[in-house]
């Protein structure tokens, strides 16, 4: 089994940034694959962005790209999402998960382990 934390999330204002991590432990074996969903109240999980097991191989939500930027470091089992020009639209519980393999998913399904998610606000 593979635990995953989230960290970061907060209170924003309009236009400001924040990063979260996803930390990873228990039986970890690389390369694993890593992916950060967003979820609105009520709504359904919405990919926003991956990473491959190596960390070199990245992928964007239209949402997320050209504002948000996902990085990883195996040696420390740990991604982040650096997240700039935020906007309210972008409140929401964002959640980290992972997958065994090089190859990240883009769809929820692909995904064998999840966080619990951490609350981004964003507000004036």
């Amino acid at each position: 089994q593979v635990q995953l934390v989230e960290s970061g999330g907060g209170v924003v204002l309009p236009g400001g940034s924040l990063t979260l991590s996803c930390a990873a432990s228990g039986r970890i074996s690389t390369p694993y694959a890593m992916g950060w969903f967003r979820q609105f109240s009520g709504k359904e999980r919405e990919f926003l962005a991956a990473v491959s097991g190596s960390g070199m191989s990245q992928s964007y939500s239209a949402a997320a790209k050209g504002r948000f930027t996902v990085s990883k470091d195996n040696t420390k089992n740990t991604m982040w999402l650096q997240m700039n020009n935020l906007n309210v639209q972008d409140t929401a519980v964002y959640l980290c998960a992972a997958r065994p393999g090089p190859h990240y998913g883009l769809e929820e399904e692909e995904y064998d382990f999840w966080g619990q998610g951490t609350q981004v606000t964003v507000s004036s």
